[in-house]
């Protein structure tokens, strides 16, 4: 359940974050300051830390591992961003994309094998 629990608050946090800092990148979003554009991605990440803090702590709390927790957010990220990528910013998942991700799958596997 912690590890469930965990994955749930960091995913939810990693979607803020990856709008947070790729949202302005779509061309139909139009032209926004470099200023707005910051201020907006900030407003953003505040809440992102919100969530993020609390998922961290509460998975140390939990006897989730420093090296899990981030092995954790990265392989979300990798995933929230693909989603992020493909669905809002319209780009093509290539085959080399896939490829990478299965190399950082295994890497996640050794990483939480005991």
């Amino acid at each position: 359940m912690k590890y469930l629990t965990v994955f749930f608050l960091l995913t939810l946090s990693n979607i803020i974050m990856t709008f947070a800092w790729y949202w302005h990148i779509k061309p139909s979003n139009g032209n926004y300051s470099l200023w707005n554009i910051v201020l907006i991605s900030w407003g953003l990440a505040f809440f992102e830390y919100c969530i993020v803090i609390p998922a961290n702590h509460f998975g140390a709390n939990s006897g989730v591992r420093p090296f899990e927790l981030k092995i954790m957010q990265e392989i979300i990220t990798l995933l929230v961003f693909t989603g992020f990528a493909v669905l809002y910013l319209k780009e093509e998942l290539r085959l080399n994309y896939l490829i990478s991700f299965i190399f950082i799958l295994a890497a996640v596997y050794f990483a939480f094998k005991r």
